[in-house]
């Protein structure tokens, strides 16, 4: 995904495009964004979820916005909500699960998944009040429909939650959803100092 941004950046600059060479630097700057920040935090990424994170936002911005991926597939967006729910609820459970240092018995599996959608849907919540005031104050159309557009996505965004939440309280269970259990396992393993209290 960094070489198509590359080359499309060279491409969009030998063909004065300066819009769409602006919006590539923009997407490989996002993708390198999440990985800077997380490694000052002290935090160490399994490569699922660079890999995850990098393809969320190219799919996002440079698929959907340079693309028209938005306008020439009706499902992209809802697609990118439920996703993007689903991946909040997973790191929703991580970062409470952090907190008690990996301690499975801190508090009860329920609460734990509770928290993390709480996490995820106040997420989707906060972007679509973004969506709401960037059109309000620029005259775009990110909500596209209106009403229609923002509970669709907030009615995704809670399906993609209750997901995330219920991988979490299924870890805890010692069962998965999906490679839900690996990815969090994988996270857990490469940030051993983060979850010292940690049983399998």
């Amino acid at each position: 995904m960094w070489a198509v941004l590359a080359v499309e950046f060279v491409l969009a600059l030998w063909e004065q495009q300066w819009p769409l060479a602006g919006i590539a630097v923009a997407t490989f700057v996002m993708t390198l964004a999440p990985l800077v920040l997380v490694s000052r935090l002290g935090v160490r990424l399994p490569w699922s979820f660079v890999v995850s994170i990098t393809a969320f936002i190219f799919a996002t911005i440079y698929l959907g916005e340079a693309a028209d991926f938005y306008l020439r597939f009706w499902w992209w967006d809802g697609m990118l909500h439920l996703g993007s729910a689903l991946g909040f609820g997973i790191l929703g459970f991580l970062l409470v699960f952090m907190l008690f240092q990996g301690d499975r018995y801190a508090a009860p599996a329920w609460a734990l998944a509770f928290i993390a959608f709480s996490f995820a849907v106040t997420i989707g919540a906060l972007w679509e009040i973004f969506e709401f005031a960037v059109d309000s104050a620029f005259g775009l159309s990110m909500q596209e429909t209106g009403l229609a557009d923002t509970m669709g996505d907030l009615v995704v965004d809670v399906i993609g939650a209750s997901a995330g939440a219920a991988a979490g309280w299924l870890y805890l269970h010692g069962r998965s959803l999906g490679g839900s259990a690996a990815l969090m396992q994988a996270f857990i393993d490469r940030n051993r100092q983060l979850f010292r209290k940690f049983r399998k």
